[in-house]
């Protein structure tokens, strides 16, 4: 028995993960930490070094636990969360703290663009989202307000490239890593040939800030003596390349032809589908690269996706907080009981989960409709995991419309598909059959199915190692009623509400440009 060691570094914790060739989770090392810290409004940023010493010491203790398997270990990969940035010197040592994905800082307004991408980009009614790109992207702001860090310099990696550095020495990634505020070309996956695109001045790069990209799936290189000693890896073993978490998440699950689609239920909710073909889920919005080698990930976000359910807890869940921990288990176990008691359709409460608009939707903002004295604190509750499923099944339409494709699967990954109650009404929303793997560390288990996939073909290597615990069927009499609350209410929710958004936003500056 082979295994692989697969490092999932998320927003709020890394886990270090040991699997077998048949997909089989042996141990699992968390170690958390807090998000970010932040020194004024907005600003979103990590100790650089808090990765890594959680890598090193999960790995040394998952070691300890299994000194005999991690001699069969074939190699390690790394998979993270997305558009996290970090600045690096000449010697590969962070410059300042990590710009996070959830950040909101912004650069002066500046036009970069030429008098023809001016043109080209006002014909299609994406100037304003070109110009909101330079404000947003990281290089721009650093170059503004950072001139010292600036001019240091040597490289800007994003934080799957941090860490393969740290394991290689070279400044190396993964093409399938490429998601965020970066002039990555996601038609070709690869940085844009001509100097002149207008990617390099939108996002602040130079060719020679960024590392060499080279595709998922393969080995980069082999643990040294020195990185052995230091974190506990075994000396030899291979340094595969994996892709981004949510795009791990859909290999993990088994999502890779076109017929599924992946729904992600974490902090941001996503539908995603992997294709041979490149198309747009979202007009001007590329589909990302998928982990499996010269394929897409076309992909729609819920950007305050499950995070409205922390947000639920945090502002209204006292009662269930103090329970939980007299009963030592999360607070979504104890509310987890309200979907049980509540039917569907929430007594006629319809959540709009634009907490954070969307690119298509730039004015929306979060609303729930329908209140009548009978609605208590479960109908929010289940209102809000009703929102996020009729919010993905909106964008799971529009990529079958714009991929003329017809899905007949889904697989669900994240905190969300824990619940087997979240996981019935999911099927019952969609009116499709819904996949549970048997772990929910799926994002883990797709970085480690390209540990084995290196040696050998990915597709054999997906069929060996995922597995299903249960498939959820739709009940047809809850699809009926989701089905006429879909379309007869929730579809009408923005284009009724737009205009009052924004009067909203011109009487109270918020949100601001």
């Amino acid at each position: 028995m082979n295994y692989a060691i697969s490092i999932d570094c998320g927003t709020q914790s890394l886990r270090a993960l040991l699997f077998d060739e048949n997909g089989k989770l042996h141990d699992i090392e968390k170690i958390t930490y807090v998000p970010y810290f932040s020194t004024k409004p907005g600003l979103a940023e990590q100790d650089v070094e808090i990765y890594w010493n959680a890598l090193s010491s999960s790995v040394k203790r998952l070691k300890e636990r299994n000194k005999g398997k991690f001699s069969k270990v074939l190699g390690i990969s790394i998979t993270t969360q997305r558009d996290t940035i970090v600045f690096v010197d000449k010697e590969g040592k962070p410059l300042r703290p990590a710009i996070i994905w959830l950040d909101q800082r912004k650069a002066s307004q500046k036009n970069v663009l030429n008098f023809i991408e001016n043109i080209g980009f006002s014909i299609i009614r994406m100037k304003k989202t070109a110009l909101r790109i330079y404000r947003r992207s990281r290089p721009n702001w650093v170059m503004e307000n950072e001139p010292d860090v600036w001019k240091k310099t040597h490289k800007i990696l994003l934080l799957s490239g941090y860490l393969l550095y740290k394991l290689t020495g070279k400044f190396i990634d993964s093409k399938a890593s490429q998601i965020g505020h970066i002039p990555f070309d996601y038609k070709k996956q690869d940085w844009p040939k001509s100097d002149k695109n207008w990617r390099w001045r939108l996002f602040g790069f130079t060719r020679e800030q960024l590392p060499k990209l080279v595709d998922p799936c393969i080995s980069i290189g082999k643990i040294s003596k020195k990185v052995s000693q230091e974190i506990g890896l075994p000396e030899g073993i291979d340094i595969i390349t994996s892709g981004s978490d949510k795009g791990c998440e859909t290999l993990g699950t088994g999502c890779i032809t076109e017929n599924c689609a992946s729904l992600s239920f974490g902090t941001t909710a996503t539908v995603q589908v992997t294709s041979k073909k490149y198309f747009e889920p979202i007009p001007f919005i590329p589909p990302y690269p998928a982990v499996i080698p010269n394929m897409y990930n076309p992909e729609i976000e819920i950007f305050r996706g499950y995070w409205l359910i922390k947000w639920f807890i945090r502002e209204f869940g006292e009662k269930e907080i103090s329970l939980a921990e007299k009963l030592q288990v999360a607070p979504e176990v104890i509310l987890n009981k309200f979907l049980d008691n509540i039917p569907p359709g929430s007594h006629g409460l319809i959540l709009h989960p634009m907490w954070t608009p969307g690119l298509d939707m730039p004015n929306a903002k979060g609303a729930i409709i329908g209140f009548g004295d009978i609605h208590t604190k479960g109908h929010i509750y289940r209102a809000i995991i009703e929102g996020i499923n009729y919010a993905l099944r909106d964008g799971l339409e529009r990529i079958e419309k714009n991929g003329k494709i017809k899905i007949n699967r889904l697989t669900v990954s994240g905190g969300g598909a824990q619940s087997n109650r979240i996981c019935q009404i999911t099927a019952n929303m969609f009116n499709l059959p819904v996949y549970k793997t048997e772990t929910h560390e799926t994002s883990g288990l797709g970085a480690a199915i390209c540990v084995f996939a290196a040696f050998s073909d990915i597709k054999t290597v997906v069929k060996k190692m995922v597995h299903y615990s249960n498939i959820f069927q739709p009940n047809e009499r809850e699809v009926e009623i989701y089905e006429k609350l879909y379309n007869k209410a929730y579809k009408k929710v923005y284009s009724s509400l737009k205009n009052v958004y924004k009067d909203i936003k011109k009487i109270t500056n918020y949100p601001e440009d």
